[in-house]
């Protein structure tokens, strides 16, 4: 026993030896092998899978089990493709088709600013280069500037429509340096050239053909310095003569597929829808604006003039006092009702006409033509001490600004609003309601109140096939505080109080 104990302890003492010995290869270990190294011993019957031979491959690819299962893989792909195309094409077939969008002017895609008086503005063409930034933010596609030209009231030998009269503008420096800046930001100019702007009858009394020949010679010059179009007042006394022709001409040769449109405009003033609907057809013009807005006052005339005008809508503009070169608050005399013709102008079927101002309500005083215009109502004033009146204006001309963005913003992006069908649904003496709407786009309908009391408009929808209108839409922008935004307004008939609007909004349904 004590001589195998002793025995166990000399293994014992070698393993722990050997262990402590380093792990070099300087010295031999036990077994004659190096430290660190490690004997592996291989199987001799080890066989590697190298796979089937192309003979073995094609014998067994040939079993009838393998051709089935070829054949069957082969039909289930061919009836999933041909399952695919066949959903495709019905799908294409039942979806409701796009409907073509309209040939667009740049007049029809936003509403369009009259400037008259240059240095009421903003001190003259330099100002208004100034606050290009200013109307950009507006989404303005187009500014009619002045006239501007120099004459004296009822002189035409003073007449020279390619000069500027000094207090508007420096020189055709200015205005070519407006114009670049402008066009850089998607703004046409347009230049108003009625010769006798300043006098009682616009083309003068005498030999009116002599006029339009002449404002016919200074269209050519301007188009050519860059201008995007013309204006001029009193259309149906120019467009009657063999001159007007050659005027039409000079813009038709002047647009091509290559070159930007060039606008033809005319002012209208005292005509019926129909007789603007007669000029459209007969005068050639791009876009005439009229005063039936201003002139008809009850809304069932407003209704029937729109129902004259809607299928020519992108050739006709609207405004409140855009024709007379007035401010809209003239009409227009409280802030609420401002709103609600800003509301109204933006989502009537055709190009809305603003004059400057018009985006804060800016009011003339008593025997002032052109107002000064007022700057900066969004920046808070940097006094701590206001005077109230002055503070409560400005938050006032801000608030009507604001709207006047968003009106315009809406009408930009909505199809509907920019060239979309129109339908009537009401009117009375003191309100009327429409719809606009184009194919699957978002569905809009437009209800106003300017009367002094309030009114429950009940709306008639046109008949429709296949499709029901919806009992409720929900509230999309409104001028009553009691209307909120996005809530759920019936259809069948609105209630508004005194001077309010409001747009409402429905999804299409197939």
């Amino acid at each position: 026993m004590t001589t195998e104990i002793d025995m166990k302890e000399v293994d014992l003492t070698n393993e722990v030896d050997a262990e402590k010995q380093p792990m070099t290869g300087d010295g031999q270990a036990a077994g004659g092998e190096k430290n660190g190294s490690v004997k592996l011993k291989v199987p001799d019957d080890e066989v590697t899978f190298t796979g089937l031979s192309k003979e073995e491959l094609m014998k067994v690819a040939g079993t009838p089990g393998w051709v089935r299962t070829r054949w069957v893989l082969l039909v289930l792909f061919w009836l999933g493709w041909l399952g695919m195309l066949a959903g495709a094409i019905v799908i294409i077939v039942q979806a409701p088709r796009c409907k073509p969008i309209p040939e667009m002017n740049w007049w029809n895609e936003g509403p369009l600013y009259q400037i008259s008086d240059l240095e009421a503005f903003s001190e003259g063409l330099e100002g208004v280069e100034a606050k290009l930034d200013d109307l950009n933010q507006l989404k303005v596609k187009g500014l009619i500037l002045g006239p501007l030209h120099s004459v004296q009231a009822d002189q035409s030998e003073t007449l020279d429509l390619k000069a500027f009269d000094p207090k508007q503008g420096k020189s055709k420096e200015s205005l070519k340096s407006m114009m670049e800046k402008a066009q850089k930001k998607g703004i046409s100019v347009v230049l108003d050239l009625t010769p006798n702007y300043k006098g009682a009858a616009p083309w003068f009394t005498e030999k009116i053909d002599d006029m339009v020949e002449k404002v016919k010679a200074a269209a050519e010059y301007w188009l050519n310095e860059g201008v995007d179009g013309i204006k001029v007042s009193d259309l149906p006394v120019a467009s009657v003569g063999a001159p007007w022709l050659k005027l039409h001409q000079t813009f038709q040769s002047n647009s091509t597929e290559e070159i930007k449109k060039k606008l033809l405009m005319g002012a209208v003033q005292g005509i019926s829808a129909n007789e603007v609907s007669q000029l459209l057809n007969t005068s050639g013009v791009g876009l005439v604006l009229s005063d039936l807005l201003s002139s008809n006052e009850e809304g069932g005339e407003r209704i029937k003039a729109m129902d004259a005008l809607h299928s020519q809508q992108r050739s006709v503009g609207w405004g409140l006092g855009a024709a007379q070169q007035d401010q809209l608050s003239k009409r227009a005399k409280t802030s609420g009702l401002i709103r609600l013709y800003q509301l109204l102008l933006f989502t009537m079927p055709g190009t809305p006409v603003f004059n400057y101002g018009d985006e804060i309500g800016l009011q003339a005083t008593q025997g002032e033509k052109y107002p000064k215009m007022v700057w900066d109502v969004e920046k808070e004033p940097k006094d701590d001490v206001t005077e109230e009146t002055a503070e409560a204006n400005r938050t006032e001309r801000a608030d009507i600004r604001k709207w006047f963005k968003s009106l315009s913003d809406l009408r930009g992006k909505e199809r509907s609003l920019l060239h979309g069908d129109y339908f009537p649904l009401h009117s009375s003496n003191t309100s009327l309601a429409f719809l606009r709407l184009w194919d699957q786009s978002e569905r809009y309908v437009t209800a106003v109140n300017w009367g002094a009391k309030e009114e429950t408009l009940k709306l008639k929808f046109p008949p429709t096939e296949g499709a029901e209108w919806p009992k409720t839409a929900k509230v999309k922008l409104a001028t009553d505080k009691d209307l909120e935004v996005d809530s759920a307004v019936s259809l069948a008939e609105v209630k508004l109080g005194p001077e309010q609007a409001v747009l409402l909004q429905f999804p299409f349904t197939g």
